[in-house]
């Protein structure tokens, strides 16, 4: 008799599957590479470790990094008063979760860059304390966190939605107190989609450009990101590689430290 598969249709929409991922991801990718390996090994070092690549390479990780642990406690936090609690315009906050991922970067930067500027609204009042959001390291920090904030928020709210009150009631009669109950039942039990929220936003930052460009100033060895160098530099397929192998990295670890935390608690 001839074998029946489980779900129909699965090898058609496996090979629809593939040849759209070839198309739109794994073809650019391969072309950036083989682009860069055109280059000699004296052009690429040149290129990709020259003092104004190797400080943007630092700024850009380093930035998203900052942005993307800001975002994992305060989006944590956000995404528990909305899967929480009920309370007055929770609709509109939760609407405005999902602004930075319908908004245009750019607009995102001009914004930042205008509120943050000495004469700007927040501006008037920073500056003087020596704070500046605008055309410094500390707004591409802003701006990355703003990008990359509901990447947390909607990996963790319908886990949260989700969970079973009785669990913490039982470890509240058993005489924990919410402290505890956090830190031993809930935390755990939201482990896996924090550490996939923070992998999320801390990719997205990687990536970002439309917003930095306004905001940064794009100082070469101070506020020149990866992304923005890529544009202005004429090597351009060899920077990206290396960010390419960087991003790879960095999503792996945090990929592999994701399973791991699940296997642990589950």
């Amino acid at each position: 008799m001839p074998r029946r598969e489980v779900l129909p249709g699965y090898r058609l929409s496996l090979g629809y599957a593939t040849a759209y991922l070839g198309l739109v991801v794994l073809i650019p990718l391969a072309a950036c590479f083989l682009r860069a390996a055109g280059l000699t090994r004296a052009q690429f070092l040149a290129a990709v470790w020259s003092d104004r690549a190797v400080a943007a390479y630092a700024l850009t990780f380093g930035a998203s990094l900052l942005a993307a642990l800001a975002n994992a406690v305060f989006g944590l936090v956000l995404a528990w008063a909305l899967g929480r609690y009920e309370f007055p315009g929770k609709r509109l906050l939760d609407s405005l979760v999902d602004v930075p991922l319908a908004l245009p970067t750019a607009v995102a930067g001009l914004t930042f860059s205008n509120l943050y500027v000495e004469t700007g609204w927040l501006g008037r009042l920073l500056v003087p304390l020596g704070i500046h959001g605008a055309y410094s390291r500390l707004a591409v920090v802003l701006v990355l966190a703003f990008t990359g904030l509901p990447f947390v928020v909607r990996t963790i709210q319908p886990v949260l939605e989700s969970a079973d009150p009785a669990v913490e009631e039982a470890a509240a009669c058993l005489g924990a107190t919410r402290g505890q109950t956090f830190w031993r039942v809930t935390l755990p039990y939201l482990r896996p989609a924090w550490i996939t929220g923070f992998a999320l936003a801390f990719a997205r930052a990687l990536g970002e450009y439309g917003s930095v460009v306004f905001v940064s100033g794009n100082l070469p060895y101070r506020t020149e990101i990866a992304p923005v160098l890529i544009v202005a530099y004429g090597e351009a397929t060899a920077i990206g590689s290396v960010l390419l192998v960087f991003s790879f990295g960095a999503l792996l670890a945090i990929n592999l430290l994701e399973r791991w935390s699940g296997r642990r608690y589950a």
